[in-house]
Order: C-alpha cells, then structure tokens, then sequence
C-alpha cells in the first residue's frame, strides 16, 4: 500500500497530540470496523478554536488524517471547522490508499462531535442538521 510522504510524515510526527484539561468541547467517535478510536478536544473563544489535540488509536491513515484536520481547524471559527470534509483533509494529504478512505471520516467525525459537546455544554444554540451525516447515523459511531 503506498502511502504519501505527506501521510507518513503526519504518521512519523503527529501534530496536536494530546489532550486539553480544561477542553470546550470534547468529541469522541469510533469506527468499529477498524477498533480506530479518536477523542478530539478544543478550545473555543469568541467562536474561534483557539487549540485542539486528539487521541487517536488506530492506522497510519486515522493518525495521519486527524493530524492534518487539527492543523487546518486551528485558529478557525467554528463554522469553518464544521465545513471541513475528510476530502479536503485527504487532498491536504496528498491522498490516501482507497481502503482508508474510511479512516478519514473519523477526524471530520471527530471534530463534529467536539463542537456539539461545546454547544451543548455552553447552552448554544445550534443548528441540528449540521451535525446528521449522510451516511450513516451520527450517534451510531459514537464510542461507548
């Protein structure tokens, strides 16, 4: 399987490990298929993600995706990090082998299921739709 030097740099060297103490907003999702679990923490002011680290069990690709997720949601508003698609996250990464395409949808998972646990921890409002996915049902990849 080729990965890219990008994919294997993220991999060698994750950016964002970690975890925030006193985190917002804390998002944790699994994908059963492949045990990759990824917990995602971020720090909001004034609607801007100030920090985020993530922990993430699991392949090359779902440490490699959620490291590039992070780095590009740093320093944005929320409603830039909720447009963020796991596509865009596998161009920044050059692309990745078809089979772990699935591991992608993680990061983006992830870091969705963060800024609801914000909204819903600070009383925002917000707009539910944001949050169903397409495919599957959003609350079905939540990890126990």
């Amino acid at each position: 399987m080729e990965y890219s030097e990008k994919v294997m740099e993220h991999f060698a060297t994750p950016h964002n490990v970690g975890k925030i103490e006193d985190a917002d907003g804390i998002g944790e999702v699994g994908n059963a298929k492949c045990g990759d679990i990824m917990k995602m923490y971020i720090k909001v002011e004034n609607d801007i993600i100030t920090d985020v680290k993530f922990n993430t069990y699991g392949c090359a690709s779902a440490i490699a995706t959620s490291s590039m997720a992070t780095d590009m949601i740093k320093g944005q508003p929320i409603s830039e990090a909720l447009k963020l698609t796991n596509k865009a996250v596998v161009e920044a990464l050059d692309g990745l082998p078809a089979v772990k395409i699935h591991c992608s949808v993680l990061a983006e998972e992830a870091i969705k299921a963060a800024i609801k646990d914000y909204y819903e921890k600070h009383g925002i409002e917000y707009d539910k739709s944001l949050f169903v996915e397409d495919c599957c049902n959003y609350e079905h990849h939540h990890a126990e």
